[in-house]
């Protein structure tokens, strides 16, 4: 079938406003339920990180609370250490996104501490979309579409229509007064047309090839909008 690029944080951390570290890296639910959506659909899944570092999971997300409990959680953290694309990353700056049949941008904080700010992925995530392939993003990934932009500087996605974590998410969360900035604000400032829904459901939008999900459980309705496009 057909092969998949996932692109996710290389961190493992986010810097708050007074500087102190938050830790961090990629969503579990993000990563696991796409990845499962498109495995069982008989696609291939081949990540890459910046420096082709291994990704670090939110240690949160692989919470009893996260997952419905202690025997969830436990099933979550071996499905991830089973899943071998994330043992073995690929350089994010040697990728090549049309060698791929789509790509997909798993969330947690750790985008907004280096793919928000990483001229690679940038010139990826351009690359893919005008390549027309299928692109999804989600919950805090969305801030790597802030690292896009034209040859004369101007942003990749402006004009789409987009969504991500919300303020409101965040301010649940008890983050949102500690952030050096959020989400919402700068895909608004971006440029694009920022919508959410209710607070951590699913929410997923589409704008040509674009499809983004607001929250962790957005991932897995994303990822069936994606095993449509690629057909």
């Amino acid at each position: 079938m057909a092969k998949i690029l996932f692109v996710m944080t290389g961190t493992d951390h986010w810097t708050l406003a007074d500087g102190t570290s938050h830790p961090t890296g990629y969503w579990a639910e993000e990563f696991l339920a796409p990845y499962r959506a498109f495995t069982g659909a008989g696609h291939e899944v081949v990540v890459a990180t910046p420096g082709g570092v291994r990704p670090t999971v939110d240690a949160a997300s692989l919470s009893a609370q996260a997952n419905g409990g202690e025997e969830g959680a436990a099933e979550v953290a071996a499905a991830l250490e089973g899943a071998a694309p994330l043992q073995r990353p690929l350089v994010l700056a040697e990728v090549d996104p049309t060698a791929y049949a789509a790509v997909f941008y798993p969330g947690g904080h750790g985008p907004m501490e280096d793919l928000a700010v990483d001229p690679d992925s940038g010139r990826l995530l351009t690359s893919a979309l005008d390549a027309g392939l299928p692109l999804g993003v989600v919950c805090h990934a969305s801030a790597a579409l802030l690292a896009a932009e034209r040859a004369d500087g101007t942003p990749t996605f402006a004009g789409y229509r987009v969504t991500g974590f919300s303020n409101e998410e965040e301010r649940i969360a008890g983050l949102a007064d500690r952030a050096r900035w959020l989400l919402e604000d700068r895909l608004t400032a971006l440029g694009t047309h920022y919508s959410a829904g209710e607070p951590w459901a699913p929410y997923v939008v589409s704008d040509r090839s674009l499809h983004t999900g607001q929250n962790p459980a957005s991932s897995g309705p994303l990822a069936e909008e994606l095993l449509k496009a690629i057909g």
